[in-house]
């Protein structure tokens, strides 16, 4: 079988519901500053997504409900999570024996506390990918499903082929997601792959508010941006009226 065909398989097989393949040196620079020498020396990424359940993402409004926001942080962060993260390692483990070098990236973890950020982003390797665009909430936004997805990455030096073509991105005049924030943290700004995550999200008061729902309910749940985004709400209206 071929590389390209064994590791999409081995990613759907396993649970995934996107997969693709992203060309990092257009990147390289900013994967660098993010991720260090040791992120960056891998020159392609394997991103995979999993698809959140519209039932979970539904609870969001009513996150100081304690038993709500329970069932979505157990099942649309820590066990989505948790299975993406295995299923980067399987993939990681087959490019290995194909005999290749392979760094499977925690879905979900921070490796520096003061950027607020994980050792790369999962939403530019998807992006990279040709899966999305980066929205004005700085979520990866999917044509077919908005927001309403989960994303981990596998950096290698396979020679896989690179999928798709980076996409536009297609917010538009929409604030829905920038109106919806508790924080107000989003500027209202379009990505650029030239500005620094600044101009668009304040991180800093995301993670201040999460910190004082957790202090407050026992449990730390927002994602009014990721309910809220018109693409994911009428895929799910179209999934529903079928």
């Amino acid at each position: 079988m071929d590389l390209n065909e064994d590791i999409r398989t081995c990613a759907l097989s396993h649970g995934a519901d996107y997969y693709g393949v992203a060309d990092l040196t257009s990147s390289h620079a900013f994967i660098l500053k993010q991720g260090g020498g040791h992120i960056a020396r891998y020159p392609r990424a394997v991103s995979i997504g999993i698809i959140l359940l519209d039932a979970l993402v539904d609870l969001v409004p009513d996150r100081e409900d304690f038993s709500a926001a329970m069932l979505y942080r157990h099942n649309a962060y820590d066990v989505v999570n948790l299975t993406l993260d295995q299923i980067a390692l399987a993939v990681a483990n087959n490019l290995q024996r194909a005999g290749y070098q392979a760094l499977p990236v925690p879905a979900s973890k921070r490796a520096n506390d003061e950027k607020i950020a994980g050792a790369i982003s999962h939403k530019l390797a998807a992006h990279l990918a040709g899966l999305g665009w980066i929205g004005k909430s700085c979520l990866l936004v999917t044509p077919d499903h908005g927001p309403r997805v989960r994303w981990v990455t596998v950096l290698t030096d396979a020679p896989l082929t690179a999928t798709g073509s980076v996409m536009d991105q297609r917010c538009g005049n929409c604030t829905q997601c920038v109106d919806a924030c508790p924080q107000k943290a989003f500027t209202d700004r379009a990505f650029r792959e030239n500005e620094p995550r600044e101009a668009r999200f304040d991180a800093a008061a995301c993670d201040h508010y999460f910190r004082e729902l957790e202090k407050t309910w026992g449990v730390a749940v927002c994602g009014m941006c990721l309910y809220i985004c018109p693409y994911g709400r009428k895929s799910k209206e179209k999934r529903v009226c079928g």
